[in-house]
């Protein structure tokens, strides 16, 4: 058997038996008296059962109505308890954050920035899906994903965070002296890092723009940062590594680096969420959190 009536009608008679009264239950639900009679009235009718006696000075259940309240009336209990707690998403700092990230941007960037928000944030908790692949943060069903470079999620905001530059690098005990232009990269051996097989570079002082795609002689492919720095640290080959990973192993000796007046074109890294008008307190929290310190 199909029903038309609605959850609307439903919710018109518990508040009616709720309050003992039509009057009552109208200026509960800020609806006219004579709509709350009427929705009363269909619920019935649909039912094909009296719920309600009404006479002049009240209403009373039938043994039907009874039994029907019995039945609806925890349903919208649960209903008010869960719009409870998506009231409390809205206004307090709690709950849980999923957050996607490559590997190496999170230990070495974003890592400290994590941990001193939820310091500060006790009831707040991140799960963090990190991976050098790019996720599919829909179907994962992440709230705030950081990305580097060019991305796909069209329908997502963007929040430009920082420039992160690449650095050619070599074992500190490699003779470079014979590279003088990109083009002589190619007779050395090389180590790679997903995406980045391309080496977009430009001269400091020139100008000059030019590409390096390793074709031959690739000793190792690995989609960690980490791994690859160490290959380079070992003398396995050329590799090409952020700066901010770069510039510590430099000074310490145990990298150097290869064409230092050729930089590359930086890459964007974007914090990504999808509407900041209807999000969760947690979420605004984070956003404003991480836009601060990247803003320092």
């Amino acid at each position: 058997m199909k029903f038309n009536h609605s959850l609307d009608d439903m919710r018109s008679f518990c508040t009616v038996v709720r309050y003992g009264s039509f009057r009552q239950a109208s200026i509960v639900l800020e609806m006219p008296l004579s709509t709350l009679s009427r929705r009363v009235a269909k619920l019935e009718e649909n039912l094909g059962l009296r719920l309600l006696n009404r006479d002049a000075h009240r209403v009373q259940l039938t043994h039907a109505g009874q039994q029907y309240y019995k039945q609806s009336a925890p349903l919208f209990d649960e209903l008010e308890t869960i719009a409870s707690c998506l009231l409390q998403d809205k206004t307090q700092a709690q709950g849980i954050i999923r957050i996607a990230a490559p590997v190496n941007f999170s230990n070495s960037i974003l890592a400290p920035h994590f941990n001193d928000f939820l310091k500060q944030y006790p009831n707040i908790h991140l799960d963090l899906r990190l991976s050098n692949q790019a996720i599919d943060i829909e179907q994962e069903a992440i709230d705030i994903a950081f990305r580097i470079g060019e991305h796909s999620a069209d329908h997502w905001i963007g929040r430009q965070l920082t420039d992160i530059g690449f650095v050619i690098c070599s074992a500190a005990n490699l003779d470079t002296s014979h590279i003088q232009t990109p083009k002589d990269l190619a007779e050395y051996p090389t180590v790679l890092c997903p995406p980045m097989f391309t080496w977009a570079l430009q001269h400091s002082m020139s100008g000059e723009i030019q590409t390096h795609q390793p074709t031959a002689n690739i000793r190792l492919k690995v989609d960690d940062i980490g791994l690859l720095t160490q290959a380079i640290k070992d003398g396995i080959g050329l590799g090409f590594i952020p700066d901010y990973d770069a510039q510590p192993l430099i000074q310490s000796g145990h990298l150097q680096r290869v064409l230092p007046e050729w930089n590359n074109q930086p890459r964007g890294c974007q914090m990504l969420y999808r509407d900041r008008d209807n999000m969760p307190h947690r979420m605004h929290l984070l956003i404003d959190f991480i836009l601060k310190r990247f803003g320092k």
